[in-house]
């Protein structure tokens, strides 16, 4: 499994997001409070951002555990952003594509990133790579599930599906093809967050203050007021200042 979560508000240090709160990602990534399954998310992390007027992010991904990265300190002292997706790593199978198999990935103004297990990869899947365009496919970051996902959805993106369809209708094209796959997943443009729960737990809350803003995060980073569970089955779509939640189909046996 992995931690992730997406942030968008004022403009702020990255370290405000990923280090400072009592139970930061930083902090998930070893003792993570509500995650189902695994224990340690050191497999490799990764934190993509928006810069003002910019809107094609950039990223920063490693493949060890987030707590010995010497260069995140300074990297997260000094960049700010007002948009971010990043995520904490645990492998569900060994892969020798290092940094290339954490998240965020990215697609033009898109960050991606999934929490979860495929069942019976690689596969289970079988059905729905043949569904691919041939570049698709031999575009992969990785050969890992997640990078597979993504790929489901940016084909979806590309076809002019918007997020929430692209996301609700890959998890279950997924979830009937591999019965049992954990698929939370999680995607941003800078502007918006769309997100699933299939499996593991998800929640959200306003910024705290006048400033309008969201996080939507794997488990809370802090025990203060605001934070509200997604239910498992869920569609999340959220703006700065709002939030839809949306119970998404079970697949067709």
């Amino acid at each position: 499994m992995c931690r992730h979560l997406a942030y968008l508000g004022p403009d702020v240090p990255l370290g405000d997001v990923l280090t400072a709160p009592e139970y930061s990602l930083f902090r998930q990534s070893w003792a993570p409070r509500r995650q189902k399954y695994g224990t340690v998310n050191a497999d490799g992390f990764g934190v993509g951002w928006y810069a003002p007027g910019d809107p094609v992010p950039a990223r920063y991904r490693r493949a060890g555990p987030i707590w010995a990265d010497a260069c995140l300190p300074d990297l997260a002292r000094v960049v700010r952003s007002g948009a971010v997706l990043a995520a904490v790593r645990d492998a569900t199978l060994a892969c020798p594509d290092g940094e290339a198999a954490a998240a965020p990935f990215a697609g033009g103004r898109w960050l991606f990133s999934h929490n979860g297990a495929v069942s019976g990869w690689p596969g289970s899947l079988g059905a729905l790579a043949a569904g691919l365009p041939s570049e698709a496919l031999l575009g992969l970051e990785a050969r890992c599930d997640a990078a597979f996902l993504w790929a489901l959805v940016k084909h979806r993106l590309e076809q002019g599906a918007d997020a929430s369809e692209a996301l609700s209708e890959t998890v279950t094209e997924v979830a009937a093809a591999a019965p049992g796959s954990r698929l939370n997943l999680l995607l941003t443009d800078g502007a918006t967050i769309t997100a699933t729960t299939w499996g593991d737990t998800l929640f959200h809350r306003p910024l705290p203050g006048r400033a309008p803003g969201m996080l939507v995060a794997s488990e809370p980073s802090d025990d203060g007021d605001g934070w509200t569970e997604v239910p498992d089955r869920t569609l999340l779509a959220a703006t700065r200042t709002d939030v839809l939640l949306t119970p998404l189909k079970e697949p067709v046996a």
